[in-house]
């Protein structure tokens, strides 16, 4: 079938409650999320012709469920729209989702109808790549300035960049981009772990996860931590013994501290050396992350932050208020991949580096992406950076993604890495899923239906 606007007209968009029970080994556990089941809202948009855009955002299990619901709500203003319209004006079509004069109400721009915005978003980057052959990274990278500008709204953020500026920036980006692309393609993208530091794993697991990628050639680890103090003491001691002095570590307290209790702490675990601490409060307090960054600046320690960030607008004041020096931005978290790229030119333009937050369900499938189009495109480095990784459900993609020598390789495959394998949804769609209704069958998970 050819191109033509009927073809190309969205005709349905489905979405699916997935869930993974990942509770049952501990691993996504931390300091405030002690259980979590890795889950996603998956979305797949289907044009005339056939072909299909896939989208997610991550969830922890209990709450996917109104997550999909809103996406439900918000699939009125994206079926029957011919998707071709909604690439040339995306900056545009990405308002009217988030700015829906009714919906907007229980957002705005924030929350379940921002993490429902996601998963549309990424399901029609997804279906853009497809439409052009290319992976999502590529499909950037070769952008016009012009053209890339256009996929963002500016609203709110001209204090701190401007459309023009932000086209300067593009244009500047452009040199040496071919090189940069060899280079990418050849040794792919650097990554850090945090595989082996979940807060629920034993020593003996932790050693025997970081021994394994101490082999596959990691040098950048993380940490959870912030329940007991002296448990981390002796924990980051356990660690450093392992990985050495010359290697990089990093932890996160995943917002479990008070500002002045985050200061406090942060002055025992110095002795180790962590670049950074990570979320060390509430997401939402630039001051008090400006604050803690002020007071461990002395010490060596930086603050990472941003995968509760909830929008451009917050981001635009913690990197303002030099509230962090690591922006962790997260696929799934803020309105998709359009809000993102304002993020990172904001970064580009404060010169704070972006170093992205992943695991989960998908979120380093997605964040290869971004990470690997800011250094072809855009900040031209990858100098102190690094993607987070997390050997989590992988196997549960149809492209996977792929680490060698602790990098991510670049992705080849038309669109954002994004589709489920059809066992994942025969398997883990809940709760009807055959995995589910057997957890279900043995009593390891109470069955919601009853």
């Amino acid at each position: 079938m050819s191109n033509t606007s009927e073809n190309l007209k969205i005709v349905s968009l489905d979405v699916k409650d997935m869930r993974f029970p990942t509770s049952l080994h501990a691993d996504g556990s931390d300091a405030m999320h002690t259980d979590p089941d890795y889950s996603c809202a998956y979305v797949i948009i289907r044009l005339q012709n056939g072909l299909e855009g896939y989208g997610l955002t991550f969830t922890l299990g209990r709450g996917t469920e109104i997550v999909v619901e809103a996406i439900r709500t918000l699939s009125s203003i994206v079926v029957g729209k011919v998707v071709t319209d909604i690439y040339k004006e995306f900056g545009a079509f990405w308002r009217s989702l988030t700015s829906e004069s009714q919906l907007r109400w229980i957002g705005p721009e924030k929350g379940v109808t921002h993490l429902a915005t996601a998963a549309i978003i990424n399901a029609l980057w997804d279906l853009w790549g497809r439409l052009v052959k290319k992976p999502v990274w590529q499909l950037l990278a070769d952008m016009e300035p012009e053209q890339l500008v256009s996929c963002i709204d500016f609203r709110y953020l001209s204090n701190v960049i401007t459309k023009e500026e932000a086209l300067e920036l593009l244009k500047k980006g452009r040199e040496g981009r071919e090189e940069r692309m060899n280079v990418l393609l050849q040794k792919g993208y650097p990554c850090y772990t945090t595989q082996a530091g979940w807060l629920g794993y034993s020593n003996d697991k932790i050693r025997e996860l970081a021994n394994k990628f101490l082999n596959a050639g990691f040098t950048a680890f993380k940490l959870k931590v912030g329940k007991n103090l002296q448990d981390d003491i002796q924990r980051l001691e356990f660690v450093r013994n392992i990985i050495g002095w010359d290697r990089t570590l990093m932890v996160d307290a995943n917002q479990v501290w008070e500002v002045q209790e985050a200061i406090d702490w942060m002055k025992h675990l110095a002795k180790f050396k962590p670049l950074w601490i990570e979320e060390p409060t509430s997401p939402d307090d630039v001051l008090g992350h400006a604050e803690i960054a002020r007071a461990l600046k002395p010490l060596g320690i930086s603050i990472a932050s941003g995968e509760m960030c909830c929008n451009r607008v917050l981001f635009k004041q913690f990197l303002q208020a030099d509230a962090i020096q690591y922006c962790q931005i997260d696929s799934a978290r803020i309105g998709g991949v359009n809000e993102i790229l304002s993020v990172y030119l904001m970064a580009k333009k404060l010169g704070v580096k972006v170093c992205p937050h992943a695991g989960g369900v998908g979120l380093c499938e997605m964040v290869q992406h971004l990470q690997m189009w800011d250094f072809v495109a855009l900040s031209g480095t990858s100098e102190g950076k690094w993607v987070e990784y997390v050997d989590q459900q992988h196997e549960q993609f149809v492209y996977p993604t792929v680490i060698e020598n602790a990098h991510y390789l670049a992705p080849r495959a038309p669109g954002y890495n994004t589709e489920l394998t059809k066992e994942a949804l025969e398997n883990y769609v809940y709760p009807q899923g055959k995995e589910w209704e057997s957890m279900f069958a043995k009593g390891i998970f109470t069955d919601p239906r009853k």
